[in-house]
């Protein structure tokens, strides 16, 4: 089932969590709409999908950048080889925030929540997954 956005429930569970101060590395996997899908009275311009997640992105990295996050790796998809029939991702990326408290200071932000209509209006369906470390591997 597609979705863009977490559920109450969803956020509630990242929320529990929110005061440890152990980094997080959120997954997000990404497939856009052909052509962006802005609410009425949005006021944006006509665009494709990628091109409305790239007005939020604008605003989004530097404000990752400016509380400590960073970008770790984006990628596109190339390949499902292990997935549901016909599921299909276009874009990765693996997203470094200080704390889940920091994700959350940013996503609070009113600069936040204004870009946050491109994220909206350019996914058809998306996954955002925390994670925390459990050992590193490649330090072995």
């Amino acid at each position: 089932m597609p979705a863009v956005n977490p559920t109450p429930e969803q956020l509630e569970a990242f929320l529990a969590g929110a005061q440890d101060d152990t980094p997080v590395v959120m997954i997000n996997l990404l497939r856009f709409r052909q052509q962006a899908a802005y609410e009425p009275g949005a006021g944006a311009q006509p665009c494709s999908g990628r091109e409305a997640y790239e007005r939020y992105s604008t605003v989004a990295l530097p404000m990752i950048q400016e509380l400590g996050g960073r970008v770790l790796w984006y990628g596109r998809g190339a390949c499902a080889l292990i997935a549901v029939p016909g599921e299909q991702w276009d874009e990765a990326v693996l997203v470094e925030y200080p704390s889940r408290k920091a994700f959350l200071a940013m996503v609070s932000q009113p600069e936040y929540q204004a870009a946050a209509i491109h994220r909206t209006a350019a996914l058809s369906d998306s996954r955002l997954i925390a994670t925390t470390t459990v050992a590193d591997l490649l330090a072995q």
